[in-house]
C-alpha cells in the first residue's frame, strides 16, 4: 500500500482516536507530505511504500531536511521546524508498528538538539506602563485595557483569550476553566483589578454578542449570524499589546505571550513553586516549565551574600 493512503488512515485516528486538534493535524500533514515528496525524489519512485522507509532513507530525508530552503530557493527550516517533521515521521511509524505493517522501528528517529530562545518577559512596571498608555474613556480603550489584564493576570495563550465568551468567565470567583493545547482543561485564576477591568468594558456594551472581546473595526462583514463575525482574531490582539508597548517605550519585542511568559516569571520571583506554575500554565510537561528558572538568577547574588563565607 502507498504510505500516501496510510498517512491519511494516520490522520483520522489523530482526529477520532487521539483527539488532536485541527491545527495539529493540518501541520502533520503538512510535514508527512512532504516527507513523501522528498522520500519520492531520493528513491526515484512514483509510489513509496511502508517497506521503502529504512535508514539510509531516513539519513536521506534528514540531509534534504537541513539543506531544504537551500535547494528550493527559500529559507532554511529552522531546527525546531526540522524537529516537528521528525516528530509526526516519528508518529507516523508507531502507528504503523502498531498495526504491524513493516517498515523503520521509530525509536530510531532521534531529534535534533534545539537550543531553546531567551525566554523574554515585562517587569510589573512595564506592565503598568503599558496600561497607563490605554484611553479609557471610550469602548475600545476599555475592552484593551480589560485584554492585557486578563492576558497578564491569567497567563492565558492568545488562542484561549479570543476563544473565552461572556459566559466562559466567572468574574465574582475570579475564576474560570479553558480549554488548552492537546484539548486539556485548566483552572484561570485572574485578580480582583483584572476582574473590574473586564466588567468596565462589559458594562460599556449595548450588544448581546457571546464573545467576550470584540473588534470595532467598521470594514466588518455582518453576513455571519452566527455571533461570531466580530469575535477578535489573534493577529487583532497581537497588534494591541504591540501597539501599547510601543507607547510605553519599550523597545523589546512584545506580543500576547510575552505577557503569559511574564505571568510565569512574576509568579516564580514571588515564591511560586514550579509544579504549580506548570499547572496553572497548562503544561503537560515540567521541562516547558523550566524555561522560566532563569528568573530566579535575580536573587542568586543575595543567597551568595548571605550564605557565602567571605575570606579575610
Amino acid at each position: 500500500m502507498d504510505i500516501l493512503e496510510l498517512i491519511e488512515d494516520f490522520l483520522e485516528h489523530l482526529e477520532i482516536e487521539a483527539g488532536r486538534s485541527k491545527k495539529t493535524i493540518e501541520n502533520y500533514r503538512l510535514y508527512l507530505e512532504r516527507f513523501y515528496e522528498i522520500a519520492s525524489e531520493i528513491l526515484n519512485k512514483d509510489s513509496v511504500k511502508a517497506s521503502d522507509i529504512t535508514r539510509e532513507l531516513l539519513r536521506r530525508y534528514r540531509l534534504k531536511l537541513n539543506r531544504y530552503g537551500t535547494s528550493n530557493g527559500e529559507e532554511d527550516l529552522k531546527t525546531i521546524t526540522q524537529a516537528y517533521h521528525l516528530i509526526a515521521l516519528r508518529g507516523f511509524l508507531k502507528y504503523l508498528a502498531r498495526r504491524e505493517i513493516k517498515s523503520l522501528d521509530p525509536s530510531l528517529v532521534e531529534l535534533p538538539h534545539v537550543v531553546r530562545k531567551q525566554v523574554t518577559f515585562l517587569h510589573y512596571d512595564e506592565v503598568e506602563d503599558m496600561l497607563e498608555q490605554i484611553d479609557l474613556s471610550t469602548e475600545s480603550g476599555l475592552r484593551d485595557r480589560a485584554i492585557i489584564e486578563l492576558l497578564y493576570s491569567g497567563g492565558l495563550r492568545v488562542s484561549e483569550l479570543v476563544g473565552l465568551n461572556r459566559d466562559s468567565i466567572n468574574l465574582e470567583r475570579r475564576e474560570f476553566m479553558v480549554r488548552g493545547k492537546g484539548s486539556k482543561d485548566r483552572p484561570i485564576f485572574i485578580s480582583q483589578a483584572c476582574a473590574d477591568r473586564v466588567r468596565d468594558y462589559l458594562d460599556a456594551r449595548t450588544d448581546s454578542l457571546p464573545a467576550l472581546f470584540l473588534n470595532n473595526s467598521r470594514n466588518l462583514q455582518t453576513a455571519d449570524t452566527t455571533g461570531d463575525y466580530r469575535r477578535m482574531t489573534a493577529r487583532s490582539v497581537e497588534r494591541i499589546v504591540e501597539k501599547y508597548a510601543r507607547l510605553a517605550g519599550i523597545t523589546k519585542h512584545v506580543s500576547p505571550h510575552t505577557l503569559r511568559h511574564s505571568f510565569a516569571t512574576d509568579l516564580l520571583m514571588n515564591g511560586a513553586d514550579l509544579r504549580s506554575v506548570q499547572s496553572m500554565l497548562g503544561h503537560a510537561d515540567i521541562s516547558t516549565t523550566q524555561i522560566y528558572t532563569h528568573v530566579t538568577d535575580a536573587h542568586l547574588r543575595d543567597i551568595h551574600e548571605k550564605y557565602h563565607s567571605e575570606t579575610k
